[in-house]
């Protein structure tokens, strides 16, 4: 098993409120070499920059506070709390069985890991976190 993997699989601390996401994304070190993976699209070969990690963490927020009709978040998750290496971070739209009782792996949307991440191969990746996904790439890569 990758470390990637092992990460994926160990213990990991959920942000209940959208009070702690918010206090969490500002303690996040954005120039920490941080791998950006979009579960079911390319894995990334290289760590982004520093602005890049600073511009996903802006948008992933604003699409999880927009999309997840809830008043407390409980979809982001971390290895550590105050200096994180590994985030988990779960599309609004496709939680799955939330109890536990499906036999199916709910896999998150996205992961920004410190260490390179495997491909998770999901079964569906939805058109439109494809196109998010894609416009993210785009205007990054302009920005270059």
């Amino acid at each position: 098993m990758s470390e990637f993997e092992t990460k994926l699989d160990g213990l990991l601390y959920s942000l209940l409120s959208w009070d702690q996401l918010t206090a969490f994304w500002s303690r996040v070190d954005v120039n920490a070499g941080w791998y950006l993976y979009a579960v079911g699209q390319d894995v990334p070969s290289a760590p982004v920059s520093g602005t890049q990690a600073g511009d996903f963490i802006r948008q992933i927020d604003a699409l999880l506070r927009k999309e997840h009709e809830e008043k407390y978040c409980g979809i982001v998750y971390a290895d550590d709390l105050e200096s994180p290496q590994f985030v988990v971070i779960y599309d609004p739209h496709n939680l799955g069985m939330s109890c536990g009782s499906s036999k199916e792996r709910v896999l998150p949307g996205w992961v920004m890991s410190q260490v390179p991440p495997k491909d998770l191969q999901p079964k569906v990746v939805p058109n439109n976190r494809k196109r998010w996904w894609e416009n993210f790439i785009g205007v990054q890569q302009m920005a270059e």
